[in-house]
């Protein structure tokens, strides 16, 4: 934990290097949606909003939705079964997928999840077939699913999330920002974590911090993450990814007012304790070049 001087010392440089980055990093302002660029896809903090998707492109996957003996989705028949998945789970992240047995989009988008299950052995996933029963059309009524497939995600016995319409890519993506503890990237759920972690790699020979800020319910978050993850790995030896999400608790969205971030996904990179730039948005490409920047590497746009 950070000592009382150390906080001190890293909120005021907060907020000089706030009032420096206009001049000294890529700071991006809000932009109406219209005038965005394609590469910035962003949510406000004020309004997040899930991004609509369905359109990613991916290799189809196998069309044989036989069971397996390492499968690890687990159909539940009705309601009762349902409830105790989610409460056995705890504070696992569960994956739901609604599905009815004539609907070719429920068949192509289950062998992804079969594979997903395999690879996040943290991770519950839970099949409802809305056509098999009364129960399970019932289940589904009380859900609120009006179309099929649809994605559930539950933590806690809570839903945190729901999309419709996705494709692989979306899919394993949403898997890896709810799931958190499969991932490489340090969590952060206060302010005191994120000054420990400075504090953790202050001096020469300390790594470059990478600040991921987001929120639970932003498509550009969602979409950055997996990215985030892969750095992650391939950068350990020189560089920190950590990750908040500003509406998870009052500490955390002070942290950020304290930041003067009003856009989402902000990446916030630190060096020694202090601030040394930003960079706002979603594209990869940009993310990848201002991190080398920040590690020293000359990067030409």
């Amino acid at each position: 934990m950070a000592s009382t001087a150390a906080a001190a010392t890293f909120l005021s440089t907060l907020a000089r290097a706030t009032a420096s980055l206009s001049s000294s990093a890529k700071v991006v302002r809000f932009l109406p949606a219209a005038q965005a660029g394609q590469g910035r896809r962003r949510a406000v903090l004020s309004a997040p909003r899930a991004a609509v998707s369905g359109t990613e492109k991916a290799p189809p996957p196998p069309s044989d939705k036989g069971q397996s003996k390492d499968e690890r989705v687990v159909k539940v028949n009705n309601a009762e079964e349902f409830d105790g998945a989610l409460k056995a789970a705890k504070n696992r992240l569960v994956v739901v997928e609604f599905a009815a047995s004539d609907n070719e989009s429920s068949s192509q988008i289950y062998p992804t999840m079969v594979q997903l299950s395999r690879t996040c052995g943290d991770v519950d996933f839970l099949l409802v077939m809305e056509d098999e029963s009364e129960a399970t059309k019932e289940l589904c009524r009380r859900e609120g699913i009006t179309q099929v497939p649809h994605f559930s995600f539950y933590k806690g016995a809570e839903k945190v999330h729901e999309e419709e319409a996705i494709g692989p890519e979306r899919l394993a993506g949403d898997v890896l920002y709810y799931g958190d503890s499969h991932s490489a990237v340090v969590q952060l759920h206060s302010r005191e974590d994120v000054e420990a972690l400075i504090d953790e790699h202050r001096g020469d020979k300390g790594k470059l911090v990478v600040l991921d800020v987001g929120l639970k319910h932003c498509g550009p978050c969602v979409k950055v993450y997996p990215t985030v993850v892969k750095l992650s790995r391939s950068m350990a030896e020189t560089t920190v990814f950590a990750r908040m999400n500003g509406d998870e608790n009052d500490s955390c969205m002070q942290f950020l007012s304290d930041m003067d971030i009003v856009e989402v996904p902000t990446f916030v990179f630190i060096r020694d304790g202090k601030i040394v730039g930003r960079y706002v948005g979603s594209g990869k490409g940009e993310l990848v070049g201002e991190i080398l920047r920040y590690n020293g590497v000359r990067v030409t746009y």
